[in-house]
């Protein structure tokens, strides 16, 4: 059994995405900003920010004044849809990837209803976060 474990991409994608959250007034944020403020190599956030740019999750823009910004408000994005443009898979088992099962035992699995509602639950705990939640932390301090 293999558990969740969000690498460090994922978590680096989360820092990026919360430094430029807590920025929104600032434009376009260079890399070389971010990587300062979180103390992230450069040539690793390049890899990150061009998943988040695949992903239509921030915008870019290049020259002098060229950078990074969100593409919507840090209340419109949740941990779990960055997360999973990070990571190969958030599932609690290889054989469950993005809810779909690719096993050829699983029609005789009695364990793979539970592993699906753990998928179910994890994803959806993610997907109830937003930016705004991790900024603000209201979510856990009541």
């Amino acid at each position: 059994m293999r558990t969740v474990n969000i690498t460090s991409k994922g978590r680096y994608a989360l820092r990026v995405m919360i430094d430029l959250a807590q920025h929104p007034d600032e434009g376009y944020i260079s890399l070389k900003t971010i990587a300062d403020r979180q103390n992230v190599s450069m040539k690793y956030l390049e890899m990150i920010v061009g998943n988040l740019k695949k992903a239509d999750i921030v915008e870019s823009t290049r020259g002098k004044e060229g950078g990074y910004r969100l593409s919507r408000k840090a209340d419109e994005y949740s941990v779990g849809e960055i997360l999973r443009c990070m990571e190969d898979n958030l599932a609690p088992v290889a054989c469950i990837k993005e809810g779909s099962v690719d096993c050829e035992k699983a029609g005789g699995c009695l364990t793979l209803p539970m592993w699906r509602e753990l998928d179910d639950l994890v994803n959806g705990y993610l997907d109830n976060i937003t930016l705004d939640d991790l900024i603000s932390g209201k979510k856990w301090n009541q």
